[in-house]
C-alpha cells in the first residue's frame, strides 16, 4: 500500500472508530472528501452540515448540496447568526473566530440533540501554518481534524479525492465573503453580498481562480497568476469596470501580484 492509501486508510478507520459524526461541510475540496469518507465510513450515521450564512455565496451552497446528492450523503443546512454579533461585525483579527465559535455552537446543539458522537471539520496538514483563528474556536468546541490527525496534505486530499471521482478534486480553494473584507473594515450582510455579485459576474468571464477584495470604493480585483494575462486585456479593463461601477464602487484596480491565499493577513504579518 502506497503512503497515500495509507493514510486514506487511517483516516478511514479513525472515522469509522468514531460510530457517528457531524461533518462541518460548506463543500471545498477538504470538507467534500472528507464528507465522503465519513459516509463511506459510516453511512447514515453521518451527517454532512452547512451552515446557511450571508458570508456563504449561493453558488457553493448549491454545489454542496449537489455533491452531497450524488454520493448520497446525508446533508442538511442551518442557519448560523454570526452577523448579529457586533464582535464579529467589527471585523478585527479573530473575525473567523467568532464565526466559527457560532458555526461550532450550533453544531453541538444539533450533536446533543440527537446524540452524535462527534463532530469534525476539514482542516488540513497545510492549514496549521498561516493565521487561522477558527482553529482556535474548533479547539474550544473539541471539533475534531481527522485530515489532520491522518496526516494528510492538500495535495494528497486532492488526489485521494480524483482517484474516487470527486468532482471536487480540483476546485479552487475558496474562504467566506467577509474574507474579501479587509481587517478594521465593518463586515455587513450588504458589503459581502456586493463581493458576492461582483465575484460572480468574474466567474461569468471565464476566471476560475480570484477574489474580489472590498476597500470602500474601491474594488481590489486579484487573479491567478497564470491567469493574469487574460485579465490585462484592454477589453478586460472595459468588462472589470462595466461590473463593479454599477456595483457602486467608484474606482476598479487589477492587484499586479495576482491572486494570493489569505492575502488580506499581510497587514497582521507587517504589524506583527
Amino acid at each position: 500500500m502506497e503512503p497515500i492509501e495509507r493514510k486514506q486508510h487511517d483516516l478511514l478507520t479513525a472515522l469509522t472508530g468514531m460510530k457517528s459524526v457531524i461533518v462541518a461541510y460548506s463543500g471545498g475540496a477538504d470538507s467534500a472528501y472528507l464528507a465522503w469518507a465519513a459516509h463511506r465510513a459510516l453511512g447514515e450515521r453521518a451527517i454532512a452540515i452547512t451552515a446557511d450564512s450571508a458570508s456563504l455565496p449561493e453558488s457553493h451552497k448549491r454545489d454542496a448540496e449537489e455533491f452531497a446528492h450524488t454520493w448520497g450523503i446525508r446533508h442538511e443546512s442551518i442557519a448560523t447568526h454570526e452577523f448579529d454579533n457586533p464582535d464579529y461585525l467589527r471585523n478585527d483579527r479573530n473575525r473567523c473566530f467568532h464565526c466559527k465559535d457560532e458555526l461550532f455552537t450550533r453544531l453541538d446543539e444539533v450533536a446533543k440533540e440527537r446524540g452524535v458522537a462527534h463532530v469534525v471539520y476539514g482542516v488540513n496538514v497545510d492549514d496549521l501554518g498561516d493565521y487561522r483563528p477558527g482553529q482556535r474556536a474548533a479547539k474550544l468546541h473539541q471539533a475534531e481534524a481527522p485530515l489532520v490527525d491522518a496526516g494528510l496534505t492538500k495535495a494528497e486530499i486532492r488526489e485521494l479525492s480524483r482517484r474516487a471521482g470527486l468532482a471536487t478534486w480540483d476546485r479552487p480553494a475558496s474562504a467566506c465573503l467577509s474574507s474579501r473584507i479587509p481587517y478594521g473594515t465593518p463586515v455587513t450582510i450588504q458589503n459581502v453580498k456586493t463581493v458576492e455579485r461582483g465575484e460572480e459576474e468574474i466567474r461569468a468571464l471565464g476566471f476560475r481562480q480570484f477574489r474580489v477584495r472590498f476597500h470602500g470604493d474601491l474594488v481590489r480585483i486579484e487573479i491567478a497568476p497564470e491567469e493574469l494575462p487574460q485579465a490585462l486585456q484592454p477589453g478586460m479593463a472595459r468588462a472589470f469596470t462595466a461590473i463593479f461601477k454599477p456595483l457602486g464602487f467608484h474606482y476598479v484596480t487589477l492587484d499586479l501580484e495576482g491572486y494570493r491565499q489569505g492575502a488580506l493577513n499581510e497587514a497582521l504579518l507587517q504589524i506583527g
